[in-house]
């Protein structure tokens, strides 16, 4: 028989690699299920097989590579293909973008709706592996095989199993889409509670006249692993903190709720900076199946006299900013907190003068990175707050986070992206 190329679809040069007349593939290959009968295919059960060989004796059998396409989205569309072996997808098309795929296997159909109603395809469809398929055109289809006894009813039954097929799939998709709107309401709450927890505000002891301070800070989620404090454990002495939970999302959330929890405890009745971070160690690592850690920087600072007690558990060195220029603090070495419980931290201590800077920092703003991967680092940081410092604490912080978005061209943050800041003034 005589092989029709069928010209009304194209599916580029290399998709017919193989094509036979209908009569002798159906009847010859192999891997076909039923291959020597048609009454498997479900559009051609109990209707005469003769009949049918009649009418599609003409059309192509087509074969398909893994990954050909099949049918595009919004594309129109005349034919209705059958499937004779391997498998298909389709994805169904949401908006302009590909969601749940339904898998297509031997004796389905597909395109029949569009070659119907004769609107555009609505999914895209390609072959998840080599794959052989009937084209029936639009005379074929409509002219010949609806004239054979039975089929239209066959196809009533294959347009219903699709629906309800369909009808599943956007039950399911709801389902999810409810779960989805649960979970960002979730999130929400869990957002509003972590911020709750830190000092939020500008500046945050309004009513001294002695000191400033100042934080920020930025999730890359909907709620982060960083945080920070301060707060006073008598009219002279500032506890303050600063701190970078391994991991993002609601376990470092919880994982950072804790710590400030007992780190507020700690403060007022450890007046030394490296016990209270062993003890705060030891607590975090009691129960921590999850082997999550967190990097922590903290001190005490006497108003008066700006003197500064401080330890570290492996997060960065803060910056001190004195009449323009700006340096990093002499920093203890120190695990992480939550590794290992019975680590001893050390204590230095420093200095801050009247009008001086102490900036704190997470790796978020250092470690932020151009699309070339180029990053933030330390000296840009270092030079920004030399070049600003002499402005409210809270301008100075925005400068940063605002050269921080121009640098890395995004305002979207890869890691959270945390600042604290302090400033002594006269009285």
């Amino acid at each position: 028989m005589t092989v029709v190329q069928v010209k009304h679809y194209k599916r580029g040069p290399d998709r017919r690699k193989q094509t036979t007349s209908v009569a002798k593939d159906l009847r010859a290959q192999p891997g076909d299920r039923r291959h020597q009968h048609l009454r498997w295919l479900s559009l051609f059960h109990g209707a005469d097989e003769a009949a049918v060989i009649e009418a599609i004796g003409e059309s192509a059998v087509v074969q398909l590579e893994a990954n050909d396409v099949l049918l595009k989205p919004n594309e129109p569309n005349d034919t209705v293909f059958l499937v004779l072996s391997g498998e298909l997808a389709a994805y169904l098309d949401s908006n302009g973008k590909l969601t749940d795929a339904i898998s297509i296997h031997p004796g389905e159909c597909l395109g029949e709706l569009s070659a119907i109603d004769g609107k555009p395809v609505s999914a895209l469809v390609k072959a998840l592996v080599t794959a052989r398929v009937l084209p029936l055109s639009q005379d074929v289809f409509w002219n010949r095989l609806m004239a054979v006894p039975g089929i239209a009813r066959n196809l009533m039954a294959v347009l219903a199993t699709r629906m309800r097929r369909n009808n599943a799939l956007v039950l399911e998709g709801q389902r999810r889409q409810i779960e989805l709107e649960y979970l960002r309401q979730e999130l929400e709450v869990a957002r509003q509670l972590q911020f709750g927890m830190l000092p939020i505000r500008s500046p945050m002891f309004p009513e001294r006249r002695d000191i400033e301070v100042a934080g920020m800070m930025k999730a890359a989620s909907a709620v982060g692993g960083d945080l920070f404090d301060a707060f006073f454990v008598d009219i002279n002495r500032l506890f303050f903190c600063i701190g970078d939970v391994s991991g993002h999302g609601i376990p470092a959330a919880m994982f950072m709720a804790r710590a400030i929890s007992l780190m507020r405890l700690a403060a007022f009745s450890l007046p030394d900076p490296a016990v209270l971070l062993a003890k705060v160690n030891d607590q975090l690592c009691a129960g921590n199946d999850a082997n999550m850690f967190i990097t922590l920087f903290c001190g005490f600072i006497e108003v008066d006299s700006g003197r500064i007690d401080y330890s570290n558990a492996g997060h960065l060195a803060p910056i001190i900013c004195s009449n323009g220029e700006s340096r990093q603090i002499a920093l203890p070495k120190g695990m992480v907190i939550g590794v290992m419980q019975g680590i001893h931290y050390q204590r230095y201590e420093t200095t801050l003068d009247q009008n001086d800077v102490l900036l704190c920092f997470t790796d978020g703003v250092t470690e932020s990175q151009t699309p070339a991967g180029e990053e933030y680092s330390e000296p840009r940081l270092t030079n920004i707050l030399a070049a600003h410092s002499n402005l409210p604490l809270d301008d100075i912080l925005q400068r940063i986070r605002l050269d921080v978005a121009q640098f890395t061209t995004t305002h979207e943050l890869a890691d959270d992206c945390t600042l604290l800041a302090l400033r002594r003034h006269s009285n």
